[in-house]
């Protein structure tokens, strides 16, 4: 990770994964992703009743190329929980069908369930 002083684009990602117990960065909105891979890990976060907050990557070049740089994670989506980089889609879709993320979310302290 390099200096998030130094680059505003990180320190906007640092404030945002701070500020928000689960962040997906993601292409698109929650309400209307833009690519499969989004949609489906959004698919997942409702389906185990995890409130997050998403951050549109389309919006912004220097945030898209941003994040792959913050995490040296190539692809997005990317999901955070209480500040801690999980993975992408294919890792998050490993996890929930193997129950490991509903876990991860329940020993952080997210409540589920929650609207």
């Amino acid at each position: 990770m390099t200096d998030a002083a130094a680059d505003p684009v990180h320190a906007f990602i640092a404030q945002t994964v701070a500020e928000h117990p689960v962040v997906l960065f993601m292409k698109g909105t929650p309400e209307a992703p833009r690519c499969g891979f989004s949609a489906l890990t959004v698919q997942i976060l409702d389906h185990v009743g995890a409130p997050f907050v998403g951050v549109d990557v389309l919006q912004d070049e220097a945030l898209r190329e941003g994040i792959k740089a913050f995490t040296d994670w190539p692809t997005i989506p990317q999901l955070y929980v209480k500040g801690e980089f999980v993975g992408g889609s294919d890792i998050v879709r490993e996890m929930f069908g193997a129950g490991e993320l509903q876990t991860l979310l329940a020993e952080k302290g997210v409540a589920l369930g929650q609207d």
